[in-house]
């Protein structure tokens, strides 16, 4: 999750052709020396001074500037000045070279050169650069003379490995209107901070009114931030607390002659309840357990769930009534993708962005919070935390006291001076119920911030509408003769098949009129929200491929640049991604009751690992 403000933001751009050769003299230095790399960054900031005064706060740049990475590694591996500066020579008006055996045979730039096949990514403070490296030629070190890291960027197979390395896809034999989902998670920490999780419930008729029962089924993203704890924690017990409330609900309401099913606002009010009694879990009681103990063990083992905090967003299904209701608690995002009579998708969104940028969470706050004028500072909670709910996070729920025994006793951070009436932070969610029409073919996008950084609600809806598509108008693809997936065929469209909407933010505003925030980096990376020609198609698992649209799509140095980038210096261009596709269709895979694992979508390394959900 986005955590630190980002300052000091330059254009992720590389100099057209025309610009590159205007400064060829500058940009491929004939002589090597260790500053090399520096005069070359320079100069790659001159070529790009008009973009960037369009996008001052932007941080990621990478200039296209082979012949210097070419001279470097040529240096490294034994060749000398001459033959560097023949490889200078010749990339200024080509694209590759071949490296001469040594300074003595050197000789003039040849016309007939191969073409250099891999690139490295050089990281700089604030900026990244790509260069190519010579073809045969080793990478010496990792770092060049001025301290800037060097790496070797992932080819385009090893891209496509790691963005399918965790991907898992579902096909759901039930007949109860879901048939497929597919989930997918990308790390930018290490450890990843976000987490996931699934459940499907078979609920008896003693339960549920409908004859045979129901299907109960849930889905949750959980954007951890400040450790990976809490995160884990809502996987392990999140969706167990609300099905337990929920048995709870339907249980009372079926004794009750007038009922037989509870009112949507009592369901409603059962997850927010589950939402609050387990962070009170996480928060307080662990305090109670830890002072009780006086064990620094058991401190580690119980306060970090709660020092750490994540974001969760849970959607619950009910087969019977095909209500779908999400609970959000952060800035995780659910959005809603159906297909209109014109054949094109909409996008409705499913919850709303709770952060510091949020008129609505602000005014909350300060409602709740008066005489407080740094309650929210800077988009930020006591001008610290974005988002405005989140499970654990105690020190924004913790009194002054209660901090000061844990620091004392134990260890922890001293309070914000700004700390005065806790707690400023909640975990009770939003919860909104939205009737689904699986005969539509409607499907559900969850996913945590890292996503929506990067596309637009409409963007992601189209992205995945361009997905079946492809899919249904593939001979080879198995998944092409299931009946729900052609039934949403039409035709393969030029531009994304997705109505766009009015209050979509095109800008470089916080948010939008439907309180959802802007995808900050298609700004940063200097991307035009009309470029829909960027997208790809090249996945079985839909998650997968909004993962790689996000990162890049056709642009493969970018996509290639920011999945090289190892953590910590990855944080600065992308957050932890956690996607979950849903899938719901009257028809669908063969009424076996099960729900078993489609291979074909799954990482084949996982397969024999996963097992299905229910």
């Amino acid at each position: 999750m986005r955590r630190a403000v980002v300052q000091n933001l330059r254009t992720f751009r590389r100099p057209v052709a025309r610009k590159v050769l205007k400064h060829r003299n500058t940009l491929f230095p004939v002589s090597l020396n260790n500053n090399v790399f520096q005069r070359r960054a320079l100069t790659t900031k001159s070529v790009q001074s008009n973009s960037s005064m369009r996008f001052r706060r932007v941080s990621l740049a990478v200039g296209a500037t082979a012949a210097a990475a070419g001279a470097f590694y040529a240096y490294r591996a034994g060749y000398g000045d001459s033959a560097t500066a023949a490889a200078s020579r010749s990339y200024a008006t080509t694209p590759s070279y071949t490296p001469p055996t040594s300074a003595a045979n050197a000789g003039p730039a040849s016309e007939e050169i191969n073409e250099a096949v891999r690139k490295a990514l050089v990281i700089e403070q604030g900026a990244l650069y790509t260069a190519a490296i010579p073809e045969n030629l080793p990478l010496a070190k990792n770092e060049d003379d001025n301290g800037r890291k060097v790496l070797e960027m992932m080819t385009p197979d090893q891209v496509t490995q790691k963005i399918r390395t965790n991907e898992e896809s579902y096909l759901v034999g039930r007949g109860r209107g879901v048939v497929r989902y597919d989930v997918v998670q990308i790390p930018s920490n290490n450890p990843i901070e976000d987490d996931h999780a699934e459940k499907i419930i078979d609920i008896p008729e003693s339960v549920s009114p409908s004859p045979g029962g129901s299907d109960w089924m849930f889905w949750g993203v959980f954007d951890g931030h400040s450790g990976w704890t809490t995160s884990a924690k809502l996987r392990q017990a999140l969706i167990s607390f609300v099905a337990r409330e929920l048995n709870s609900t339907y249980t009372s309401a079926l004794s009750n002659p007038r009922l037989k099913t509870p009112s949507p606002d009592t369901i409603d009010a059962a997850i927010k309840k589950a939402f609050m009694s387990l962070d009170h879990e996480i928060t307080h009681e662990s305090v109670e357990k830890v002072r009780a103990s006086k064990s620094r063990s058991l401190a580690a083992e119980l306060l970090q769930p709660a020092l750490s905090g994540s974001c969760a967003l849970l959607s619950f299904y009910d087969s019977k009534s095909k209500d779908f209701r999400v609970a959000c608690t952060g800035d995780s995002r659910a959005v809603l993708g159906r297909r209109g009579d014109s054949g094109m998708w909409t996008a409705t969104p499913l919850s709303v962005d709770q952060t510091g940028d949020s008129p609505e969470e602000v005014a909350r706050l300060r409602a709740e919070h008066p005489n407080e004028p740094y309650v929210v500072a800077n988009g930020r909670i006591l001008g610290g935390l974005q988002p405005t709910r989140a499970f654990g996070d105690a020190v924004y729920k913790w009194t002054r006291e209660t901090q000061d025994i844990i620091k004392k006793n134990f260890w922890g951070r001293a309070p914000s001076k700004y700390l005065k009436t806790p707690p400023y932070v909640t975990a009770e969610p939003v919860v909104t119920t939205t009737k689904i029409q699986p005969d539509k073919g409607d499907f559900v996008v969850l996913a945590t911030d890292g996503l929506w950084e990067m596309l637009t609600n409409e963007e992601v809806v189209g992205l995945v509408g361009m997905w079946l598509d492809e899919q249904a108008s593939s001979s080879s693809s198995p998944a092409s003769k299931q009946s729900w997936l052609k039934s949403w065929f039409t035709s393969s469209p030029k531009v994304l098949p997705v109505e766009s909407s009015s209050s979509s933010s095109t800008s470089t505003d916080q948010t939008d009129a439907e309180g959802q925030r802007a995808p900050i980096r298609q700004q940063q990376w200097g991307v035009s929200s009309t470029q829909s020609e960027r997208f790809v198609v090249q996945d079985k698992n839909a998650a997968s491929h909004l993962v790689r649209n996000a990162l890049g799509g056709k642009d493969q140095d970018m996509i290639s640049a920011l999945l090289t980038l190892p953590s910590p210096y990855s944080r600065r261009y992308r957050d932890d991604l956690t996607v979950e596709v849903i899938f719901f269709g009257e028809s669908g895979p063969e009424k076996s009751g099960s729900v078993e694992v489609n291979r074909e979508a799954s990482a084949g390394v996982a397969v024999d690992g996963l097992r299905p959900k229910l």
